[in-house]
């Protein structure tokens, strides 16, 4: 189904689950449906459970989750254990750091951030480390495949899988053992595919080799929202999919639920101007609605204003609390302005994306000792705690028991159970080591014998963070302690709510939460949040920051047309997020990444239907003169770069022309634009000046000057 924005895609693989089992054509385990995020499979879930009374036995979930399950069935034909633990992306980082340390290399020069995201490209793609090699062009992706087996190999010493291994590794499985994959087979008789569009290659793989054999797949997607190529989705994927499925049957879901039509128009005409989709126009049988205003600003600082003045209007003229507004930006650089114009103005904000609960310290040290209890050969994780809180085991003494374990060929976990047979420890060390080992292994017997809230109180009782955190008396140190309650109440909250809770489990669910998963979308506040994090969200009233080339697009995808295409759905998606309201802003400077300068507007605002668009100004009063490099803006899509320049390539003077602008040219005096054609170095400008003549000049040569 190729399903448009807000057409009710959800609610069509609900019915169609419901429809298999009310008409009995499936048992609830035959049945399997992934998505993108934990929030919509939890909203397929529920309901579900509204048409049949219950979702128990049906596998719904994420791409990652239901592997991850699997996994913990069928880890063992790889050689890994059922309690194998999940890397975050701080685990990855840390276990990367280690590796160019031991390596030599310079940590500024490959930094783990480029490392890890070659790493990820490399495994979506299907590339094993033997073969990346032969594959790297450039001196980073060089010295990543010098690290990227190594990497692979301290996971699998580490019985530790990272995001991509969760898909990746069933991909293997199902390559090396057929039976494991003809039991999956006969299982799921019936596969549902929710957001396809965002399906990487090797996402497609493990789809592909399921439903080969039934062909009882339904997938739905809108090629206009595959917003995700950075991180490997594939749009080939959905565009190409009769060709992988002959006879398919393809229905298109066009009417939009959510948004006004004036909105919907905005959408279509710039979505439409890509040329690698598939057509659809969206509509819906609401109301027209307001226009979509754009509003001009000088700098970002008046654009934080003038958006709180919005958000003040809206809240009182159309009775709206501030949970109705989300201010969408493309970069999280972007977010500084805006919350500093919140907080100046006493309006509540939420920002998604910012440091997640999971991810902070205190969180995150409870999470390495409950990690270490499922798996001792969790290395990253006891690198992390084994001197925290303090037991007087200081980085020399590590070091050793570490060149000790690779001594021996041991995990470094085993190498403090021998910690006597260690050179040049001192016996103090020797006895916080012992007593270390002491308590995990305590732990690891006690996890099968406590319920799950009983042992993490207990170990949190044990470990003495919260004793320890109180006696810091500042407002982080209590902000750690309410934290740390937090979380117990988390794993309460988890236990009660799930029929076989489990340590594992727990830890499975926490490392697969998203930004997303960690919003609070009850509370009375704005939602700041990037455009990326929005997808699948709707609010009534949505706020686009930042509207400026270079920006938004970003500058590094003017010169690539897939990538500009991918900008253009970005906007698409953030537009058609919107209910009632959607205002675009843009402002004529910005600093930016420790830079100012004066900005163009995007592209993306020339290519909105006019009549649907009321626009705002609020630029001061000065004269601004085109200049021929004027001709160098333009929304064509090749891969010339003064098609795409970035900001340095234009005039730093250079405004945006349009209707109702005062200018002056050197021939005939002053003047009223009173209509504006084409674009680029084909761009004129129809002005009345007033001397009474009226001309059409063509704006490349006319050397004019904005009065207003």
């Amino acid at each position: 189904m190729l399903a448009g924005a807000g057409s009710g895609k959800t609610r069509v693989l609900t019915y169609r689950i419901a429809y298999l089992l009310q008409e009995q054509k499936a048992k609830p385990w035959e049945i399997l449906a992934m998505t993108f995020t934990n929030k919509a499979a939890g909203e397929m879930k529920e309901r579900v459970k509204q048409f049949i009374g219950k979702e128990d036995g049906l596998w719904i979930g994420t791409f990652h989750s239901i592997f991850a399950r699997i996994l913990r069935w069928e880890a063992g034909a790889l050689g890994y254990p059922g309690d194998y633990v999940i890397y975050d992306t701080d685990d990855q980082k840390r276990l990367l750091k280690s590796i160019i340390d031991d390596m030599n290399l310079s940590a500024s020069q490959f930094n783990t951030n480029a490392i890890q995201s070659v790493i990820s490209r490399a495994k979506n793609s299907l590339i094993e480390p033997s073969e990346y090699a032969n594959l790297a062009r450039t001196r980073m992706e060089e010295v990543a495949a010098q690290i990227y087996p190594v990497y692979q190999e301290r996971l699998r010493r580490n019985y530790a899988f990272d995001f991509d291994d969760l898909i990746t590794m069933p991909i293997r499985l199902f390559d090396q053992h057929s039976d494991i994959l003809e039991k999956y087979q006969t299982r799921f008789r019936y596969i549902l595919v929710d957001e396809y569009q965002d399906t990487n290659r090797a996402q497609y793989y493990l789809v592909h080799a399921l439903a080969k054999n039934h062909r009882n797949l339904c997938v739905v997607g809108d090629d206009d929202q595959s917003i995700y190529r950075w991180r490997g989705a594939d749009l080939r994927n959905i565009l190409d999919f009769e060709k992988d499925f002959p006879g398919t049957r393809i229905f298109r879901l066009e009417q939009n639920y959510r948004s006004t039509q004036n909105i919907l128009v905005a959408a279509n005409s710039v979505v439409r101007k890509n040329r690698g989709r598939k057509e659809k126009t969206l509509w819906s049988d609401r109301e027209p609605g307001e226009k979509v205003e754009l509003i001009e600003v000088d700098d970002e600082r008046v654009e934080a204003e003038k958006i709180v003045a919005k958000i003040q209007i809206e809240a009182f003229r159309g009775k709206r609390g501030f949970k109705d507004f989300v201010l969408l930006y493309r970069t999280n650089a972007q977010s500084r302005a805006l919350e500093e114009g919140l907080r100046r103005n006493g309006i509540r904000y939420i920002i998604v994306g910012g440091v997640r609960f999971y991810e902070r310290k205190e969180i995150k040290d409870i999470l390495s000792y409950l990690k270490i209890i499922v798996n001792p050969n969790d290395s990253v994780s006891i690198n992390r705690v084994i001197n925290f809180p303090p037991r007087g085991i200081g980085d020399v003494s590590i070091q050793r028991v570490h060149q000790f374990a690779a001594g021996q060929g041991i995990t470094l976990f085993q190498a403090l159970e021998r910690i006597e047979d260690v050179p040049a420890i001192t016996a103090r060390v020797r006895k916080s080591a012992a007593a270390f080992v002491g308590l995990i292994r305590k732990y690891g017997d006690l996890k099968d014998k406590f319920s799950l809230p009983e042992l993490v109180h207990a170990l949190v009782d044990e470990v003495g963070l919260i004793a320890m955190y109180k006696e810091d008396s500042t407002p982080e140190g209590q902000g750690r302690v309410e934290n740390i309650k937090e979380f117990l109440a988390a794993v309460s909250d988890y236990a009660e709510s799930t029929e076989a809770s489990s340590l594992s489990g727990f830890l499975t669910g926490v490392s697969l939460m998203t930004d997303v998963d960690a919003w609070d979308d009850q509370s009375n506040a704005v939602t700041l949040m990037t455009l990326h994090c929005a997808k699948g969200l709707e609010f009534p009233v949505v706020f686009i920051a930042g509207m400026e080339e270079g920006l938004f697009p970003l500058s590094r995808s003017a010169e690539d047309a897939d990538a500009l295409e991918e900008e253009r759905r970005l906007f698409y998606v953030g537009i058609t997020r919107a209910r009632d309201k959607v205002y675009l802003s843009c402002a004529r400077t910005r600093h930016l990444f420790g830079e100012g300068g004066y900005r163009l507007p995007s592209r993306f605002l020339d290519e909105l239907d006019a009549s649907v668009i009321h626009r705002e100004s609020d630029f001061s009063q000065h004269g601004y003169r085109f200049r021929q490099t004027s001709v160098h803006r333009s929304s064509g899509m090749t891969g010339d770069s003064r098609s795409h320049p970035d900001y340095e390539s234009f005039s730093q003077e250079i405004p945006l022309l349009r209707t109702g602008v005062h200018v002056d040219h050197a021939s005939f005096g002053r003047g009223k634009v009173v209509g504006v054609e084409g674009a680029g170095d084909k761009q004129k400008a129809v002005i009345h000046f007033e001397s009474g003549v009226q001309k059409k000049l063509l704006v490349r040569y006319a050397q004019l000057t904005i009065l207003e």
